[in-house]
């Protein structure tokens, strides 16, 4: 490769061999972030062969950390957020706290300083926005309570992470250290000479204008240009809105307001959730978003060094366990001291069991100041890189784990009643099939329905759907994971099953062995086709109605056992042709009239 272009080199190889690796780790049914790591680890400078710009492909994995949070911002509301202080912030503080005191102790042991004790415990108690976020959005979670709870949970975490990179430098010379901050502390320094509570109340205000601006004059702000930007008609234009606003308000908050970038990009997007115009710019943003987060599992593996797993065997094994059992222990008790579920302590254990880019930030700060040495930072990365790879195996673990702990405590969440719908049926009598606020805790259990259709996914095109069935006084339930949707629905007197249609639990808990027609209005192909697969298993005779968006996605979903697949392009061209011709259909009666009888 050109030896003066490094910037295209280091996304070249990165990206390069991230597909290579994560296509080779997904044939063998393993997360493909593992490959992403080891693509990392081979264009890094402790393995022979190409050896990529680090400063570089860590400032693109930033830019992935701030569009990932943006696109959490856009999911979430200021008044999802408070909903969750009540447990977020003790169980973050009380957390962070436990894993400090773990990192401190560990320290002794090897003979480090009570500054190198702190700076490493605070390293490991911090979990990490890309690898919790992956987890989340994998699992269709993000909208769930308990996703909810991870996400305040991380905010709480970056916070108190912000405070830590401002603190640091003024205690440096108490704790041992030398007073000096490097570059990329720089940002969130203030004088040591304004004392310790001093630098803690002006960080504190910064904070505090920082969410006071967003909430006043970002609220009116930021929608407003979006609505602008949307009425020139121009794509581009708007994508490039998007980001712009995502990636100026990250950076005008770390260097204006002391407050990370991430923490920042998250606000934006919060903000811009109120626009109507949201749901767009999440799609708009999110194959940057995509690629920029498997650069920042690329710039993780470029941090480690392989011999260090001979060399600091013992050390790093030690690490390890403080950040996988230590930090899941001291989260699974918390929340189960606030009285929830065993399966949502259980998922926010295993979310938080890893460490990332604060780590990575607070130990070059700790290396800088003289406080923390260097075996210190392997040790971190090591811990970093073992945590992140063994994080889908935790998921596993607390699946496995959530049954026989249930049963042992005699806490599984109970079942919610069930009524079928009907046309007999009255709005506001029926119950969910699912636990309370959808959240999964065991399986749910089967309605009584038969005879009836299910209907996965209640966006734009299930909820058409959903009504022409209402009005049809068809019985027909529907699957679906977003809590406000679900709250809706249960509202409106809709039978519902929380969760991913392609789980064979949830799916199996809307009786498709009974059923007479399913309805796939979920745009996803690929996840579309696992549940045909799921309904023909189970009920051979099942009408299976689908959508799709192109001639492939058609020929897969009829491949797999639909009956019907209808392309969104296509019954939007016959409409142009029946209006060009003169057969248009009555508006008024477009609406989609269902047969009573199976197809």
């Amino acid at each position: 490769m050109p030896h003066d272009t490094p910037l295209i080199a280091t996304i070249v190889a990165g990206l390069g061999l991230a597909f290579v690796f994560g296509a080779l780790a997904n044939r063998f049914r393993i997360p493909p972030l593992v490959g992403y790591l080891v693509a990392g680890v081979l264009v890094g400078p402790n393995t022979p062969g190409f050896v990529a710009d680090a400063s570089l492909a860590n400032e693109l994995a930033e830019i992935g950390v701030i569009l990932l949070m943006f696109g959490v911002g856009l999911h979430f509301s200021l008044k999802d957020l408070l909903s969750v202080r009540a447990i977020a912030v003790p169980g973050a503080i009380v957390q962070i706290g436990f894993a400090t005191l773990l990192g401190v102790g560990l320290a002794w042991l090897l003979g480090w300083s009570l500054g190198a004790g702190l700076v490493f415990g605070l390293a490991l108690s911090v979990a990490s926005t890309v690898v919790l976020l992956r987890a989340l959005q994998e699992r269709r979670l993000i909208e769930t309570e308990r996703g909810r709870i991870a996400v305040g949970w991380l905010i709480v975490e970056d916070l108190a992470m912000v405070l830590a990179l401002v603190l640091l430098p003024a205690l440096a010379g108490v704790l041992g250290g030398q007073p000096q901050v490097d570059d990329h502390a720089s940002l969130l320094s203030l004088p040591a000479s304004y004392g310790i509570w001093g630098v803690v109340g002006i960080t504190l205000a910064k904070v505090a204008a920082f969410v006071v601006v967003m909430l006043v004059v970002g609220r009116r702000v930021i929608p407003w240009i979006l609505h602008y930007v949307a009425h020139t008609g121009s794509r581009e234009l708007f994508r490039l809105a998007v980001l712009a606003i995502a990636l100026g308000v990250a950076f005008g908050a770390a260097k204006l307001f002391g407050v990370s970038l991430a923490l920042g990009a998250f606000f934006a997007g919060m903000i811009m959730s109120e626009s109507e115009l949201s749901h767009r710019a999440a799609e708009e943003s999110l194959p940057l978003r995509d690629a920029f987060s498997v650069l920042f599992f690329v710039s993780v593996g470029m941090l480690f060094d392989p011999f260090s797993l001979i060399s600091n065997g013992l050390p790093i094994l030690a690490t390890l366990a403080i950040i996988v059992i230590g930090k899941s222990i001291a989260a699974f008790v918390i929340v189960l001291a606030f009285r929830y579920p065993i399966a949502t302590a259980l998922m926010i254990s295993a979310s938080l069991a890893q460490i990332g880019e604060f780590s990575f930030i607070l130990a070059e700060l700790g290396v800088g100041l003289k406080l923390l040495p260097e075996q210190g930072r392997d040790l971190i990365l090591a811990g970093a890189i073992l945590s992140i790879l063994l994080n889908p195996l935790m998921f596993l673990v607390v699946d496995w784990m959530k049954p026989w702990l249930e049963k042992r405590t005699g806490k599984a969440a109970p079942a919610v009643e069930q009524r079928p719908i009907g046309p007999a049926t009255e709005p506001g009598q029926v119950a969910s099939v699912s636990a309370a606020l959808g959240e999964e805790d065991g399986p749910p259990p089967k309605t009584a329905l038969a005879g009836h259709s299910i209907l996965i996914g209640y966006g734009r095109v299930g909820s058409l759907v959903g009504a022409a069935l209402k009005d049809a006084a068809l019985p027909f339930l529907v699957i679906e994971d977003a809590d406000k949707t679900l709250a809706k629905l249960r509202d409106d007197g809709v039978e519902t099953v929380a969760g991913n249609a392609a789980n064979a639990d949830v799916f199996s808990a809307a009786n498709p062995e009974g059923a007479r027609r399913l309805i796939l209005a979920i745009p996803n192909a690929f996840e579309a086709g696992q549940v045909v697969l799921r309904a023909r298993a189970a009920n051979p005779a099942i009408n299976v109605i689908a959508r799709a968006h192109s001639d492939a996605e058609v020929e897969h979903l009829k491949g797999l056992g639909a009956d019907t697949v209808i392309m969104g392009e296509r019954e939007i061209a016959r409409g142009i042709v029946e209006v060009v011709t003169g057969k248009a259909r009555d508006p008024a009666g477009s609406a989609m009239e269902i047969d009573p009888q199976p197809a």
